[in-house]
C-alpha cells in the first residue's frame, strides 16, 4: 500500500480514537499489521496489550510424576515356598509326584530365537488391508529374502552400456 497523506491521518484518528488494529485495518482495506507497523513507525503512542493479567497466576497443573522403579510385585513374592516337612527331591521320587503341582520344578523352557519380521509394505497405507510381509527378516537386513532381492539391485558397470 502506498501511504499518501490522506492514509496516514486517517490511521492516526483512528488511532487516537482507540480503534483496534484489526478495525483500523478493515476500515482502511490492509491488514492489521500493517497497522501495526506504519505506527510503529510514526511513532503513534503505544497500546497496552489486549491480553488482560492479573497479579495472581492460576494454579499450575502438574502432570504426575512416573514411578521411577519396577510397578509390578516381584516374581518371587507369588512362588509359595516350600514347607519344611516335605523330603528333598532327589532323595523320593515318589514323593515328588504327589506334591502340588506349584511345589514342582519345572525346567525353564529356552528362549526362541526372536525373528524379525519383514518390513515391506504391502497395500495402500491408509486402508484396512495394509499391512507388512509377515516373513521373517534376513539377518542383518530388514526384509525377507524375496523383497530383498527386490529391494538390493546390483548397480552396474556404465562402462558395460558404452560398449
Amino acid at each position: 500500500m502506498e501511504w499518501t497523506e490522506d492514509a496516514i491521518a486517517k490511521l492516526t484518528t483512528a488511532w487516537a480514537d482507540g480503534l483496534s488494529t484489526a478495525e483500523i485495518g478493515r476500515q482502511m482495506g490492509i491488514s492489521k499489521n500493517a497497522v501495526v507497523g506504519k505506527a510503529h513507525r510514526l511513532n503513534l503512542t503505544s497500546r497496552p496489550s489486549p491480553i488482560r493479567r492479573t497479579g495472581e497466576r492460576p494454579p499450575r497443573i502438574r502432570a504426575q510424576r512416573r514411578s521411577l522403579g519396577p510397578t509390578l510385585p516381584a516374581l518371587t513374592a507369588a512362588i509359595t515356598p516350600v514347607p519344611p516337612d516335605l523330603p528333598q527331591a532327589d532323595t523320593q521320587p515318589e514323593m515328588i509326584e504327589r506334591a502340588p503341582p506349584m511345589l514342582r520344578s519345572v525346567p525353564t523352557p529356552r528362549p526362541a530365537p526372536r525373528v524379525t519380521p519383514c518390513c515391506w509394505p504391502i497395500g495402500e497405507p491408509g486402508t484396512r488391508s495394509f499391512r507388512f510381509c509377515d516373513l521373517g527378516a534376513m539377518t542383518g537386513k530388514p526384509y525377507c529374502e524375496e523383497h530383498a532381492a527386490l529391494a538390493y539391485v546390483k548397480v552396474r558397470d556404465r562402462r558395460e552400456d558404452a560398449a
